[in-house]
């Protein structure tokens, strides 16, 4: 199942009633962080940010974005995993953090399922193909045909960035990689951000980047789009073709999407994860936040505890498969 019917079920599973009286009893009665393991400007840290006002409103505390970058995500992380089961303390995990990184590194800091209990899915993603205008009009490209054209006449010598080992724009690369027979040097940074300035700077070739934190630069010029890697082409972008649309029969079966979603500490009280998820399912829900989302290529999304547990098992599955036929590792 795609993350866009993954959304559309989810809202339509919403619970309707009101939350009632057994809400912890002040909570929360204090300043409440959210956990970014990436670092400022990539997506993960623009949908927090959207985020936390809107959870400030509805509870009356500062709701505060807090980067904690490094590990593909896996510091943040493990940082969430091992604070106070008190609702203070929240993740904006990820794909990667909570699907891909399990089978990618061979030592988690962290038991992404055990240690964590699900909120929400925020929102779905789809990736973009993007490169450096520069280094596409050296290697002469402008498709995605062409870019496996120049890969294989060069091989290392194109270089792709990512916002860490283990995210989805890391392995968006080597799916691409793996099923195209080429080699290009993976160069990972600590979010989107950092890898963005490089790649706009000229030190990078291409990115497989999240569409929302790369569609302001395809849109000045200083980036330049291929293709987006969902499934289905994004309303955002429509003119973009995706990577199984424009990269011939390699690429026929090629998707890599990317999702977010909010995480509390295992053990964190029933009564605040129902709250968080209502909240959240409600601002993403309302039209300034939901039209916001959507045309910078974000899915919003709001889904129940039980169905995003569910939805993180499944995810899982899906990407230990990616990370096998891609063979990327990260020691």
């Amino acid at each position: 199942m795609t993350i866009r019917r993954h959304l559309l079920a989810a809202a339509a599973a919403l619970p309707l009633f009101p939350f009632t009286a057994r809400a912890q009893a002040g909570w929360p009665s204090k300043p409440v962080r959210i956990v970014v393991p990436f670092a400022a400007s990539g997506t993960t840290d623009i949908l927090a940010r959207a985020l936390a006002p809107e959870l400030q409103r509805a509870f009356g505390q500062p709701f505060i974005v807090d980067n904690k970058p490094g590990a593909g995500g896996n510091n943040g992380s493990a940082e969430v995993a091992k604070a106070a089961a008190d609702g203070y303390t929240l993740l904006m995990g990820t794909v990667g953090t909570h699907a891909i990184n399990p089978s990618l590194y061979p030592k988690m800091p962290y038991d992404h399922v055990k240690d964590f209990a699900p909120i929400t899915l925020v929102a779905g993603v789809p990736n973009v193909l993007v490169l450096n205008p520069a280094s596409a009009q050296k290697y002469g490209i402008n498709s995605v045909v062409d870019l496996i054209r120049a890969a294989r006449a060069n091989p290392g010598k194109l270089n792709v960035a990512s916002s860490g080992n283990g995210t989805s724009i890391h392995l968006a690369a080597e799916l691409f990689k793996s099923l195209t027979g080429t080699f290009m040097l993976h160069l990972p940074y600590r979010g989107s951000g950092p890898a963005l300035i490089d790649l706009m700077a000229g030190n990078v070739d291409l990115m497989f980047d999240n569409l929302p934190s790369a569609m302001p630069h395809i849109k000045s010029g200083r980036l330049k789009a291929l293709a987006v890697t969902s499934g289905v082409r994004s309303g955002a972008m429509p003119e973009l073709p995706t990577i199984a649309e424009a990269g011939g029969a390699l690429l026929r079966n090629y998707e890599a999407s990317s999702w977010f979603g909010l995480l509390a500490p295992a053990g964190t009280p029933a009564d605040v994860v129902l709250r968080l998820q209502q909240e959240t399912a409600k601002a993403m829900a309302t039209p300034a936040v939901k039209d916001r989302l959507l045309s910078q290529g974000a899915n919003p999304g709001g889904m129940a505890p039980a169905e995003f547990a569910k939805f993180i098992d499944a995810e899982t599955k899906k990407w230990a498969v990616v990370v096998k036929a891609s063979g990327a590792k990260v020691d």
